[in-house]
């Protein structure tokens, strides 16, 4: 935040505005210079631009080619085929892209549109737009600041600021001296788009629009990601894979070929089809599918995925940073904990409806509970300035939070304070102010009048010389009430007490703190924003799956320790990070910056800027980072991280559009879910590059036999593109549609640096690789030594790839599961596919037209046989190759 003026805003110039405002003439040429008091619009590039850079990839480069090579072959269909899915993949990418602005303009709806600003001596109400840096600006409770602003005058202000630290205490606001500098001028300042909770005040404009802090945080949302997603990290590094076996072995094929003498145009024709057969055309549609199921799965669960990466990313991810405020915990202020003078404790359930919830103690049933609890409540309810109205779209809530809180807990006990007030009319009130800390109220009942006050705990243990102790009220012992007081702060809970007493009814009408004497402590409160339910389960499975979880808030350490421990996170006392250290290690460079990330569990007292900071920090420690939150303050990181994860229910419009997932339900637990479904995704698309992988070099293996003995090209390449855009195209999809094994959430997440082909993958690629290139040159070798003609042999061997191609399908279900473990009809839609693409052949084999085109006739039932026989070696190969890999697991 800025510890000086605007440029032009004088000292001078700012001391004569406070009382008199700015003149319109000022104020025109001030807006003219600094411009309108709004956040900067993202900036939209062209769609036609948007649309060419989807094209930007590797893997796209070779279906380009694909593309070219058909056409060179007079293959329109097939190029028509390849260029439809570019083009639809690119329209789905330029959509997406295209909507990365709206988290910038999701923050427009924090800016309030009208403010009362003094101009020209008088008080008027302007368009927010209209402000300008110099301005005087009046709030008062209830109301949106429209800018940042130093504050003049100051009546009891408080101020909502958890959209930008995370703090989610209001803070207490303070008329600003001449000179501040550093962490001290927050307190004399107020911020764009937070909410006056309390109070009055007047103050001058310091920054407005993109200078203010909510106009920073929407120009670091409006940059681009600065992180990838773990699947277009791989995919990218897949693409260069394939782009550069394909470059080596077109290369060395044409070497042989040359050295054999075979003829250029049979040469150039055999390293074409080659090419064609190594380019996985269906990919991008399996990966497509594979990740819109998963979608849909996890919309049923509460889950909305906005960029389709993101699917996968979450079971990627290694380390949530979650923030607590919304997230793990309600977002409301609570009380929850009640302790009496003669050391009962009674507590307050959380639960989202007041109407279900009770007071209750440990060995207390709820109407004794309620009865113990009745005189402390009473004095909660009466000296309090906030509301609570139950209408027909639920409860309405004004006021400070620690009122509404306290209106709630009395609700819970059965003592709303209507009910109340009917037997206590109100005479007058002590409102509450800092500098005293507490506030009282005095109420006729019968023929006396009686006092209600709440406040500090050190402040009322003083006032008061007697407690309340099993119905009756005996001498004070100030000590004891101090240590329970210091074991409920202890736990991280905001301590208030309260005391009554009694005094004549004055005529003069004379009430104030003279008043308050001979008080009965009636006991303390601790209130917090209680952790959700469902968290502590939630971060159990989430360790249970190998992804840690760290916290980061505004709040202070004490209290964040205090919430994490509730919420189930295991930490010790060196692993809680606070702001400031994060400031010293951010001062020393990234190696300090990282150790302490690597150290840190619990990060307290961060600022917005910080957030993102350690997230990078984690990122470069090599983790894919997850960051869940619900606040303006968490956009920047929700928008930079591996992945952002938003709250849907009370999560700012800013926050969801910057996220890449947003959980409905505001359900920590939901994570767990997404990231289930996320390693699903990825283990299909897994299973689908690897089908499409084997099958390619199975191809790429008999081309090159073929070609060192000088063998005739063994495929055409209108065969090799049948085999590849007809038979694979039905079948990955399929594979990609697979569901859960079961095991997903007991496996630790894949290492951030592990590749696609990971060695298991490799080593298997090789057995079936030989098994299909090896199996099918040897049956058309040997076709040709037997006499068959090329177009014979041809026919049989296509057969043969297609059967191939089913069985490696069906193998291809699970990485280490038997095909029997799954259940041979686990998967009813690949059963089909497997069928409908050895039916499609079938039928080519019959139509003529389609027969001469493909050069295939029908088969003989021995050769059926041979050649189902041949085929099945691959699935008994994977089969054993899964068996050995379960024996070392267990071993």
């Amino acid at each position: 935040m800025s510890d000086t003026m605007p440029p032009s805003l004088t000292r001078h110039e700012e001391n004569a505005s406070v009382y008199t405002g700015l003149t319109s003439g000022e104020a025109h040429t001030r807006l003219a210079k600094y411009g309108s008091n709004a956040l900067p619009e993202p900036r939209a590039g062209s769609l036609a631009v948007t649309f060419v850079r989807q094209f930007r990839s590797p893997l796209i480069y070779i279906l380009l080619a694909a593309v070219l090579v058909s056409l060179l072959l007079g293959d329109v269909r097939d190029a028509s085929f390849i260029g439809i899915v570019l083009v639809a993949n690119a329209i789905v990418g330029t959509i997406q892209e295209h909507s990365a602005g709206q988290a910038a303009l999701a923050l427009r709806k924090l800016e309030q549109r009208k403010a009362s600003v003094v101009r020209d001596g008088h008080l008027v109400e302007l368009d927010t737009r209209l402000i300008v840096p110099g301005d005087l600006v009046a709030l008062e409770s209830g109301g949106r600041v429209p800018a940042d602003m130093r504050l003049t005058v100051v009546d009891g202000l408080f101020c909502d600021e958890s959209l930008l630290t995370g703090e989610s205490s209001p803070v207490r606001k303070s008329q600003a001296p001449v000179s501040i500098t550093g962490d001290e001028q927050r307190r004399h300042m107020v911020y764009a788009g937070t909410l006056v909770t309390r109070g009055r005040a007047r103050g001058v404009v310091d920054a407005t629009g993109k200078n203010s802090e909510i106009g920073k945080i929407a120009s670091d949302i409006g940059k681009a990601p600065l992180a990838k997603s773990p699947l277009l990290i791989r995919l990218e590094g897949f693409s260069k894979l394939i782009a550069l076996v394909v470059a080596t072995v077109v290369v060395l094929l044409i070497l042989v070929g040359v050295a054999r003498d075979m003829p250029l145009s049979d040469l150039f024709m055999m390293a074409v089809g080659l090419a064609v057969s190594a380019i996985p055309e269906g990919l991008p549609i399996a990966i497509s599918v594979a990740l819109a199921i998963s979608m849909r799965r996890m919309a049923k669960k509460h889950v909305i995925v906005r960029r389709m990466p993101a699917v996968e990313a979450l079971g990627s991810c290694t380390i949530i940073a979650t923030d607590k405020t919304g997230t793990l915990t309600l977002n409301e202020l609570t009380v929850t904990d009640i302790r009496l003078p003669d050391g009962t404790d009674l507590f307050c359930d959380t639960h989202a409806d007041i109407e279900s919830c009770h007071i209750r103690g440990k060995d207390t049933s709820p109407d004794q509970a309620r009865d113990r609890a009745t005189a402390l409540l009473r004095a909660a309810s009466l000296p309090n300035e906030g509301s609570l109205v139950r209408g027909e779209d639920g409860w309405t809530t004004v006021g400070d939070t620690v009122d509404v809180a306290l209106l709630a807990a009395a609700h819970k006990a059965g003592l709303p304070r209507e009910s109340i007030e009917d037997n206590y009319p109100l005479v007058a009130r002590i409102p509450y102010e800092p500098e005293i800390k507490y506030a009282a109220s005095f109420h006729r009942h019968g023929d006396v009048l009686r006092i209600f006050v709440k406040g500090a705990a050190e402040t009322l243990i003083a006032m008061s010389d007697r407690m309340e102790m099993n119905g009756r009220a005996v001498t004070i012992d100030r000590d004891r009430l101090l240590r329970q007081k210091e074991e409920m702060a202890a736990r991280g809970l905001r301590v208030l007490a309260f005391a009554e007493g009694e005094t004549a009814i004055e005529d003069s009408g004379g009430f104030g703190r003279h008043l308050l004497v001979d008080l009965v402590f009636l006991g303390l409160v601790g209130m917090r924003d209680p952790i959700r339910p469902e968290v502590p389960e939630a971060i159990r499975n989430c360790h249970g799956a190998g992804v840690q979880v760290v916290m980061l808030t505004g709040d202070d350490p004490k209290t964040a320790s205090a919430i994490a421990a509730d919420a189930g996170l295991t930490f010790t006392i060196d692993q809680v990070v606070t702001g400031e250290e994060v400031s010293l290690a951010e001062e020393r460079g990234y190696a300090s910056l990282d150790a302490l990330a690597r150290r840190g569990r619990i990060y307290a007292r961060i600022a917005p800027s910080q957030k993102l900071a350690i997230v990078r920090a984690l990122s470069r420690n090599g983790h894919f980072v997850a960051v869940t939150g619900d606040g303006v303050n968490d956009a920047p990181a929700l928008k930079h991280a591996h992945i952002g994860v938003a709250m849907g229910r009370k999560g700012t419009d800013v926050a969801k559009e910057s996220a890449d997932i947003i959980i409905t339900d505001d359900n920590f637990a939901s994570i767990v879910s997404a990231i289930k479904e996320g390693r699903v995704a990825y283990a299909n698309i897994r299973k689908v590059i690897f089908m499409l992988a084997s099958t390619g070099s199975a191809e790429l293996v008999l081309f090159l036999l073929a070609a060192a003995l000088a063998l005739p090209m063994p495929l055409l390449p209108v065969q090799l593109l049948w085999l590849n855009l007809v038979t694979n195209g039905i079948q990955d999809v399929a594979l990609a549609s697979e569901g859960p094994e079961g095991d997903e959430l007991s496996r630790a997440p894949r290492r951030p640096n592990e590749p696609i082909f990971d060695w298991v993958m490799i080593r298997r690629l090789c057995q079936t690789t030989l098994v299909m290139g090896g199996g099918g040159f040897a049956m058309f070798y040997l076709a040709l030594q037997q006499g068959h003609s090329e177009s014979d042999a041809r026919n049989m061997l296509l057969l043969l790839l297609v059967l191939f191609e089913n069985f490696q399908t069906f193998a291809s279900r699970s990485e280490r599961k038997s095909v029997l473990a799954l259940g041979v009809f686990g998967n009813p839609l690949l059963l089909f596919c497997i069928a409908a693409a050895l039916g499609l052949h079938i039928i080519a084999m019959h139509v003529p037209l389609v027969s001469i085109t493909l050069q295939v006739s029908p088969m003989e039932p021995a050769e059926w046989a041979m050649l189902l026989t041949a085929a099945s070696s691959v699935l008994f190969t994977m089969e054993f190759d899964k068996w050995r890999l379960r024996g070392k697991s267990t071993a």
